[in-house]
C-alpha cells in the first residue's frame, strides 16, 4: 500500500508557507547569523519562520525567540529516538510546510526523519560544512531520498557534496551565502571608538579576525603569524574576536611568549560591522571552511583578507584583487602578505574597495533570501500540482522570478507566483503517516566515523 500523502492547498487559497529551520543549538557563529539575516528577510507574508533547537537555544537563538518560535531542549541524550515524537508534535504544532536541517549530525538526521513521517511537503538540508567537524554520516545518507535538495553554499562546496559526499547532482543546488551591505561597511566613528575601547593607536597597523575559538580555526597559526609580524612591525596588534573551548590555551600561549601587550581578545561581540572598521587587515587561518560568512562581512567592510585556500575561499579571497592565499600553516608566507598589507596603505585600500564591489556583485543578502524563496515555494508548488521539478532550476532564476508563473521552472507547468499571491497549507498535517519510510537507498559508500 502506497504511503498516505496528505492533501495540498495551493497558495492561492491558504496563509504562509510555515518553514522550520532545524538546529542542534545556536551559539554565536557565522552560519548563526547567517540564519538569523536569512529568517529576517523572508517577507512575513508569504513565509512564516519557526526555529527548533535539539539541544539549548544558545545567544543567538534566544535573540531570535523574540522575532518567531523558537522551541529548544528536545533530544535528551544522543541515542534519544523519543525526540522523533516531540518532533512530530511541533510540526503538527505549527503546521510545518518546509523543514531546512542546518548543517549535519543529529539535526539532521532526526530533523528529516521526523519530517518525512509527516509528509511534509518540501524536505531540505542546508550543508555549512566540507567533513570535518560536521562530517555527514551514514544513517544521513540513508535519507538521502527522503531529501528535496542539499544546499551548498559555493560552487566548490556544491561540488564536494557531489564527488566527495556522493549525493545526486540533481538534488544539490548553490546558493551562496549572503551579506548585508548595507549594515556591513566602514565606519571611520567606530573604528576610532572601538581603537580607544581597546587601547589601540589610532595609527597602529592592525589585524584580526571574527571566528569562534575551536580547532578548525587554527588560531595557533595565527598567533605564530603575529609573532613574525611583530618582528618586522613592532607596534602592530591582532584583535581577536570570538570565543570558544581554546580560549585559555590561546591565553596561555600568548603569555608563554610574551607577547600580550600585542593581543586584544575582544570575546564575543554583536557589532561586528563596527569591529571590523577597526582593522586594516582580516586574517583566517583556517585549516577547513565551506564559504565562511566572516570573509565576506570583512570584504563588505573594506577590509583586504589574507586567508588559507581551502573550500570555497578562493572564490572570494582573489589573489591579488581582494587579498591574498597562502597554504594552511604556511605561517612564512601568511606574515609576509600580512606585513604587506600593514605597510602599504594604498594597497589595502584599493584591495579594500574591490572586495566591497565583489561582496555587492556576488555575495549579496537578497539574492541568498530569493533562492531560499524560491526553492521552497517552487518545490510546494510543483507539489501542490503533481509535476516533477529540478531545484537547480528553481534556485537559479532571477531574484524576482517568482513573482510571475515560471513554466520553464519545473517540468510542463505554471508555479503560482511567489510574491503575488498568498501562500498554501498542508491542509491534514495532524493525521501522520505512521508507515515506515518508503525507498531508502544508500547513495554513496557509507564512511567510518559518525553514524548521523
Amino acid at each position: 500500500m502506497s504511503a498516505h500523502r496528505p492533501r495540498l492547498i495551493p497558495r492561492d487559497r491558504r496563509g504562509p508557507l510555515n518553514v522550520l529551520f532545524m538546529n542542534s543549538s545556536m551559539p554565536v557563529g557565522g552560519a548563526e547569523m547567517l540564519q538569523v539575516q536569512l529568517i529576517r528577510g523572508m517577507d512575513r507574508q508569504h513565509f512564516q519562520p519557526h526555529v527548533v533547537c535539539l539541544k539549548e537555544k544558545g545567544p543567538i537563538g534566544e535573540m531570535l525567540a523574540d522575532e518567531c518560535p523558537v522551541e529548544s531542549d528536545l533530544i535528551h541524550h544522543k541515542y534519544d529516538a523519543l525526540v522523533v515524537r516531540r518532533l512530530r508534535r511541533l510540526m503538527r504544532q505549527w503546521s510545518i510546510d518546509a523543514v531546512i536541517t542546518v548543517g549535519a549530525g543529529d539535526k539532521m538526521f532526526w530533523g528529516r526523519i521526523a519530517a518525512r513521517s509527516l509528509r511534509v511537503p518540501v524536505i531540505l538540508s542546508a550543508i555549512h560544512s566540507t567533513g570535518w567537524p560536521d562530517a555527514i554520516g551514514r544513517l544521513n545518507r540513508l535519507l538521502t531520498s527522503a531529501t528535496d535538495a542539499f544546499i551548498g553554499v559555493a560552487e566548490a562546496h556544491r561540488t564536494y557534496l557531489v564527488r566527495g559526499e556522493g549525493f545526486p547532482d540533481e538534488k544539490v543546488v548553490l546558493i551562496p551565502n549572503g551579506v548585508d551591505t548595507e549594515r556591513f561597511q566602514f565606519r571611520q566613528a567606530a573604528r576610532e571608538q572601538l581603537r580607544a575601547e581597546w587601547r589601540i593607536e589610532a595609527d597602529a597597523p592592525c589585524f584580526g579576525l571574527v571566528a569562534a575559538l575551536r580547532p578548525e580555526k587554527n588560531h595557533e597559526s595565527l598567533l605564530r603569524v603575529a609573532q613574525r609580524v611583530r618582528q618586522a612591525i613592532p607596534t602592530s596588534r591582532l584583535v581577536i574576536i570570538g570565543t570558544g573551548p581554546q580560549e585559555a590555551t590561546l591565553r596561555a600561549f600568548v603569555d608563554q611568549h610574551h607577547f600580550e601587550n600585542m593581543v586584544v581578545f575582544a570575546g564575543a561581540r554583536s557589532d561586528i560591522p563596527e569591529c571590523l572598521s577597526a582593522l586594516d587587515a582580516f586574517v583566517l587561518t583556517s585549516k577547513m571552511e565551506a564559504s565562511p560568512v566572516s570573509i565576506l562581512e570583512a570584504l563588505s567592510v573594506e577590509r583586504p583578507v589574507v586567508a588559507t585556500a581551502v573550500g570555497s575561499i578562493p572564490e572570494s579571497v582573489i589573489e591579488g584583487h581582494t587579498g591574498y592565499l597562502a597554504s594552511v600553516d604556511d605561517d612564512e608566507t601568511l606574515a609576509h602578505r600580512v606585513i604587506e598589507l600593514l605597510s602599504q596603505v594604498e594597497l589595502r585600500q584599493r584591495l579594500g574597495r574591490q572586495g566591497r564591489a565583489h561582496v555587492k556583485q556576488h555575495g549579496s543578502l537578497s539574492t541568498m533570501v530569493d533562492g531560499y524563496c524560491n526553492l521552497i515555494a517552487g518545490i510546494y508548488d510543483a507539489k501542490c500540482a503533481g509535476i516533477p521539478f529540478s531545484p537547480k532550476r528553481l534556485v537559479a532564476a532571477p531574484g524576482d522570478a517568482a513573482r510571475e508563473p515560471a513554466s520553464e521552472l519545473v517540468e510542463e507547468v505554471r508555479p503560482e507566483p511567489l510574491h503575488g499571491t498568498d501562500s498554501p497549507r498542508l491542509a491534514d498535517s495532524a493525521a501522520p503517516d505512521r508507515q515506515a519510510l518508503p525507498g531508502l537507498s544508500i547513495e554513496s559508500p557509507p564512511q567510518t566515523g559518525s553514524l548521523v
